[in-house]
Protein backbone atom coordinates (compact mmCIF):
# COMPACT_ATOMS: atom_id res chain seq x y z
CA UNK A 1 0.00 0.00 0.00
CA UNK A 2 1.51 3.65 -0.97
CA UNK A 3 1.20 5.99 0.91
CA UNK A 4 -0.96 7.92 -0.58
CA UNK A 5 -3.04 4.94 -0.37
CA UNK A 6 -2.87 4.35 3.48
CA UNK A 7 -5.99 5.20 5.67
CA UNK A 8 -5.74 8.92 7.42
CA UNK A 9 -7.74 9.50 10.21
CA UNK A 10 -8.86 13.37 10.39
CA UNK A 11 -8.13 14.80 13.68
CA UNK A 12 -11.35 16.74 13.80
CA UNK A 13 -14.81 14.62 12.39
CA UNK A 14 -16.91 16.65 10.37
CA UNK A 15 -20.00 17.05 12.56
CA UNK A 16 -17.74 19.08 14.59
CA UNK A 17 -16.69 21.40 11.29
CA UNK A 18 -20.28 21.71 10.62
CA UNK A 19 -21.43 22.40 14.19
CA UNK A 20 -23.43 19.55 14.20
CA UNK A 21 -25.69 20.28 11.03
CA UNK A 22 -26.15 18.18 8.60
CA UNK A 23 -28.03 19.83 6.12
CA UNK A 24 -26.80 23.56 5.41
CA UNK A 25 -28.95 27.02 5.60
CA UNK A 26 -29.73 27.16 1.94
CA UNK A 27 -31.39 24.68 -0.29
CA UNK A 28 -30.40 25.91 -3.40
CA UNK A 29 -26.43 25.19 -2.63
CA UNK A 30 -25.23 21.87 -4.52
CA UNK A 31 -22.18 19.93 -4.87
CA UNK A 32 -21.92 21.69 -8.21
CA UNK A 33 -22.59 25.06 -7.18
CA UNK A 34 -20.42 27.61 -8.69
CA UNK A 35 -18.72 30.51 -5.53
CA UNK A 36 -16.20 32.85 -5.20
CA UNK A 37 -15.43 35.32 -2.79
CA UNK A 38 -17.92 38.38 -2.73
CA UNK A 39 -15.81 40.87 -1.26
CA UNK A 40 -12.06 39.39 -1.15
CA UNK A 41 -10.51 42.23 1.24
CA UNK A 42 -13.21 41.51 3.58
CA UNK A 43 -11.91 39.68 6.60
CA UNK A 44 -13.46 36.93 8.09
CA UNK A 45 -14.38 36.92 11.59
CA UNK A 46 -11.63 36.20 14.22
CA UNK A 47 -14.01 32.75 15.31
CA UNK A 48 -13.79 31.56 11.46
CA UNK A 49 -12.51 28.60 11.81
CA UNK A 50 -9.62 26.83 9.64
CA UNK A 51 -12.11 25.28 6.96
CA UNK A 52 -13.32 28.39 6.52
CA UNK A 53 -10.35 29.90 6.40
CA UNK A 54 -9.43 27.92 3.67
CA UNK A 55 -12.43 27.42 1.22
CA UNK A 56 -12.66 31.64 1.47
CA UNK A 57 -8.83 31.48 0.52
CA UNK A 58 -9.21 29.44 -2.38
CA UNK A 59 -12.34 31.05 -3.48
CA UNK A 60 -10.76 33.88 -4.84
CA UNK A 61 -11.87 32.84 -7.92
CA UNK A 62 -14.81 31.08 -9.58
CA UNK A 63 -14.58 27.46 -7.76
CA UNK A 64 -16.88 24.62 -7.67
CA UNK A 65 -17.82 23.23 -4.23
CA UNK A 66 -17.15 19.67 -5.44
CA UNK A 67 -13.37 21.29 -6.40
CA UNK A 68 -12.96 22.70 -2.93
CA UNK A 69 -13.92 19.69 -1.33
CA UNK A 70 -11.51 17.87 -3.15
CA UNK A 71 -8.62 20.36 -2.65
CA UNK A 72 -9.46 20.21 1.24
CA UNK A 73 -10.06 16.48 1.37
CA UNK A 74 -13.44 16.60 3.35
CA UNK A 75 -16.68 15.44 2.24
CA UNK A 76 -18.61 17.36 -0.10
CA UNK A 77 -21.63 17.32 2.22
CA UNK A 78 -19.35 18.98 5.24
CA UNK A 79 -18.31 22.10 2.33
CA UNK A 80 -21.64 22.48 1.16
CA UNK A 81 -22.49 23.61 4.62
CA UNK A 82 -19.37 25.83 5.36
CA UNK A 83 -19.90 27.18 2.29
CA UNK A 84 -23.48 28.42 2.89
CA UNK A 85 -22.62 30.01 5.91
CA UNK A 86 -20.22 32.32 4.32
CA UNK A 87 -23.08 32.77 1.65
CA UNK A 88 -24.86 33.77 4.52
CA UNK A 89 -22.27 35.49 6.38
CA UNK A 90 -22.02 37.58 2.59
CA UNK A 91 -18.12 36.36 2.59
CA UNK A 92 -19.02 34.49 -0.58
CA UNK A 93 -21.31 35.02 -3.25
CA UNK A 94 -22.88 32.14 -5.81
CA UNK A 95 -23.04 32.13 -9.32
CA UNK A 96 -24.70 30.25 -11.61
CA UNK A 97 -24.02 29.70 -15.07
CA UNK A 98 -25.70 31.57 -17.86
CA UNK A 99 -27.64 29.45 -20.32
CA UNK A 100 -29.69 29.88 -22.99
CA UNK A 101 -33.63 29.37 -22.13
CA UNK A 102 -34.23 25.46 -23.16
CA UNK A 103 -36.99 25.45 -26.17
CA UNK A 104 -40.72 24.08 -25.33
CA UNK A 105 -39.84 21.87 -28.30
CA UNK A 106 -36.82 20.21 -26.83
CA UNK A 107 -39.03 20.33 -23.23
CA UNK A 108 -41.92 18.38 -25.50
CA UNK A 109 -39.28 16.08 -26.99
CA UNK A 110 -37.89 14.87 -23.73
CA UNK A 111 -41.41 14.69 -22.74
CA UNK A 112 -42.21 12.14 -25.67
CA UNK A 113 -39.04 10.13 -25.34
CA UNK A 114 -39.28 9.83 -21.09
CA UNK A 115 -43.06 8.77 -21.57
CA UNK A 116 -41.35 6.38 -24.14
CA UNK A 117 -39.36 4.62 -21.24
CA UNK A 118 -42.36 4.37 -19.23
Amino acid sequence: MSSTDEYRDRPVRPYVLTGGRAVPSRNTIRPETLVVAALPSKPLPVSAGRTERALFGMCRRLLSLAEAAVYLELPVSVVVIVASDLVDSGHLSVRTPAGAPVSREVLEELLHGLRKLA
